[in-house]
């Protein structure tokens, strides 16, 4: 099956990231960057654990076999030594944190969430109020500078808001086959280019029946499921923006709002206005975990 081909992506290096290396002085780093949409950090990994997020904008974050389109609101947990990419989706200031430990709760004493095993794979994370300020609130400075003592304070305060962050279910499942794995990164860029597995399989230059049979043997679940996933996940990420419910239904292709709803409530069972306007600490979180495959 050829491979569609790729959107036209500015690629990127990572952020010189030794010059933020965390060390036994200094366990918690952090750094910014500011991206254009359409931007991606090419695939890299480090021997520290990482957390992702923007403080602005949305990105896109791929590790191992799953991706997660990211609004200001989420974070990605990313385990030591694991390859990852990012991509931006609208301009975004990022914010990273590296984490000496594999796991935030072995820093400062922090009490452990029920999940608090399960740090040694990709997860998304709630971003708490909290937890935004005290991010934007730590140096991002290169070098080895020792941290001052307002740094430390801030620190410790972060890595207990990162063990007590509520896992939520944004993130998308990819194949490992690399043909199958290019179609879907194709749908992850521009979801609305085609409504049916004709039109992208017709991109791709292979049938229908190939694709659809690479989606049940690869991800176990046919594609009008899998893009459903993807929609959900790109319209909670748009309506970050606080953008009207007509505008993202619209540029998610669909005919009308009402059209639009119908697929929110067959999908998660409640209305896109409970689910676009759903934020930490939800019962919305509860329903969003049954209809996508998360990281955790």
């Amino acid at each position: 099956m050829p491979t569609p081909l790729p959107p036209s992506l500015a690629h990127v290096l990572p952020l010189d990231p030794l010059r933020y290396a965390p060390t036994d002085e200094r366990p918690l780093r952090a750094k910014v960057r500011r991206l254009r949409a359409d931007t991606r950090v090419v695939p890299h990994a480090h021997p520290w654990a990482q957390v992702a997020f923007s403080t602005a904008g949305v990105c896109r974050v791929t590790a191992d076999d799953h991706t997660c389109i990211a609004p200001p609101s989420r974070a990605v947990w990313i385990p030591p030594g694991m390859t990852h990419a990012v991509t931006v989706v609208e301009d975004a200031e990022l914010r990273t944190l590296y984490l000496l430990t594999a796991a935030p709760q072995a820093l400062g004493g922090a009490t452990p969430t029920p999940d608090a095993t399960d740090w040694q794979r990709c997860r998304v994370l709630e971003v708490s109020p909290l937890l935004r300020e005290l991010v934007q609130q730590l140096a991002v400075e290169p070098g080895r500078q020792a941290a001052t003592a307002r740094e430390r304070h801030i620190a410790a305060l972060v890595q207990d808001e990162l063990a007590q962050a509520r896992p939520v279910a944004l993130g998308i499942r990819l194949p490992r086959d690399k043909r199958l794995r290019a179609l879907c990164e194709a749908v992850l860029d521009d979801p609305a280019r085609h409504a049916t597995l004709a039109g992208w399989a017709g991109d791709a230059g292979a049938s229908t029946r190939t694709v659809a049979r690479l989606f049940r043997e690869q991800l176990d679940t046919s594609f009008a499921q899998w893009r459903q996933q993807v929609l959900l996940a790109k319209a909670v990420s748009m309506s970050a923006s606080k953008r009207p419910m007509n505008h993202i239904a619209a540029e998610l292709g669909y005919a009308s709002a009402s059209a639009f709803s119908a697929m929110v409530r067959r999908s998660v069972g409640m209305s896109p206005t409970r689910l676009l306007a759903a934020g930490p600490h939800t019962t919305v979180n509860n329903a969003a975990r049954t209809a996508a495959k998360a990281f955790t």
